[in-house]
């Protein structure tokens, strides 16, 4: 299978370098990240709003080294709320973070996550949009989940990510779902060993159904974050068995993936929010998109063939 070995290049500075200068790597890159800055993600905002999307925003970037580097990243969010302050979008825009941006693996990095973190939540809540912890590795998630219980004493609206694959999940899923939060449910997109996380498919997709079915069964709100039509549909199912309304979840995918299917699901009445990554630091999240599907990874070949 590619997934794996695709994840493991998405840690090595020798297959940065070589995608980074592959001559159609541009291309492809542009399929999934929307911008390298806030102006250039802006009008992404306009447009989705325009079609009756709403947006997650996430600037990527995950290698950072230094507390300086945690701070500039802190900063980057903020610039981002700023702006979707000036253009009124606080009410069609949140934000997605992963902690490691904020110095979560640095030296006291809880702490230093914590402390980073937080001016962006309030920043969020203070035009009236929210933020959403991204699930990294399962090695983070500990603290990942005590720095969201700690946020949402002061911001109840802060959600969380879990992924189906690990086998702590429908666990974590109890436990969120009665404490009225806001979850996304994604499949995971990092490499895991077996002793952590189910290695096939069929396993992966039964288990996002029965941890679906908990959130939906819960008191929080359940974002539903897929593109497979069959998940889609079940998940259609579980609300309506659940006697949920069509604004008491969402759905969520991926900018540059599906996009017919997003507004098709939001002319229907379903909330869709879109997750728009942009920045300049594209690369681990870039080969987790090529990993998640074989298409994607295809695309990219012919694409780096004929450029080259």
């Amino acid at each position: 299978m590619l997934g794996p070995v695709i994840l493991a290049a998405s840690r090595s500075d020798k297959m940065r370098r070589f995608i980074s200068a592959a001559p159609g790597t541009k291309q492809v890159v542009d399929r999934f990240i929307a911008g390298e800055t806030v102006d250039q993600v802006v009008p992404v905002i306009q447009e989705a709003a325009g079609k009756g999307l709403e947006v997650t925003l996430d600037v990527v970037g995950e290698d950072i080294t230094t507390p300086e580097q945690a701070a500039a990243a802190r900063d980057a969010y903020l610039e981002l709320v700023g702006r979707l302050k000036e253009l009124g979008l606080g009410t069609r825009a949140e934000m997605s973070v992963k902690l490691s941006m904020f110095g979560q693996a640095l030296e006291g990095g809880h702490e230093l996550a914590l402390a980073n973190v937080r001016p962006v939540v309030e920043a969020a809540d203070a035009i009236g949009t929210t933020v959403t912890l991204d699930a990294e590795d399962h090695t983070t998630l500990d603290s990942m989940f005590a720095i969201h219980e700690e946020l949402r004493k002061d911001f109840p609206q802060t959600g969380c990510v879990i992924q189906s694959y690990l086998f702590r999940t429908e666990a974590d899923a109890r436990r969120l779902a009665a404490a009225g939060s806001r979850v996304r449910l994604v499949k995971g997109a990092y490499k895991e060993p077996a002793s952590v996380a189910y290695q096939n498919k069929p396993e992966i997709d039964k288990a996002y159904v029965r941890i679906l079915r908990t959130l939906m069964q819960g008191e929080g709100y359940p974002m539903i974050g897929s593109h497979d039509p069959r998940l889609i549909a079940i998940g259609q199912e579980l609300a309506r068995q659940a006697g949920r309304k069509l604004d008491e979840y969402e759905f969520q995918m991926l900018y540059g993936i599906r996009s017919e299917e997003h507004v098709r699901l939001a002319a229907e009445g379903h909330r869709m929010r879109v997750y728009t990554a942009y920045g300049t630091d594209w690369y681990g999240y870039f080969m987790r998109r090529l990993a998640e599907k074989p298409a994607n990874l295809l695309f990219f070949g012919r694409s780096v063939l004929t450029k080259g």
